[in-house]
């Protein structure tokens, strides 16, 4: 099965994307973990997402708070579904790496989760690489047949 490659803007950001990791952990979904800036490590960020398909990843989650460059830069440099996930900072709280990373430019399309949403990102990814595996649907089918059981 396909990987998921979760990247970090910023160290600050590794307490919002725990719930992310642990998802991906509990689907067994196998994941290689970056902080990368796509400020300040330009040329690692580029090199994660050019080397990302021969890597066996399948879906990239690209955290950001702020200016939220990080996903559009991703999916600049790789054909794989990049997932962003805006994380609150700022002034704004999130609401800037909201709209930053939902208006990418025609080409470069990047999905969205909500504001410091890990446990969505993850979810999608999980998603999308279930198309290819139809062990870890029958999971994501049960997840969702749990989530509907009265509690």
């Amino acid at each position: 099965m396909k990987k998921v490659l979760v990247i970090l803007g910023s160290r600050s950001d590794e307490a919002i994307c725990k719930p992310a990791l642990d998802l991906l952990t509990e689907f067994g979904v196998e994941y290689n973990y970056h902080i990368s800036s796509a400020h300040r490590n330009p040329v690692q960020t580029a090199e994660l997402a050019q080397g990302a398909v021969a890597a066996g990843i399948g879906v990239i989650i690209a955290a950001a708070g702020m200016a939220a460059h990080l996903p559009g830069v991703i999916a600049a440099h790789t054909p794989l579904p990049v997932i962003g996930l805006p994380i609150a900072s700022g002034s704004l709280n999130g609401v800037d790496s909201l709209y930053s990373i939902v208006q990418m430019p025609p080409g470069v399309p990047v999905a969205c989760v909500g504001i410091n949403n890990a446990k969505n990102a993850a979810l999608l990814a999980i998603q999308i690489l279930a198309t290819a595996s139809p062990e870890l649907a029958a999971r994501f089918a049960q997840y969702k047949a749990d989530l509907a059981s009265p509690r």
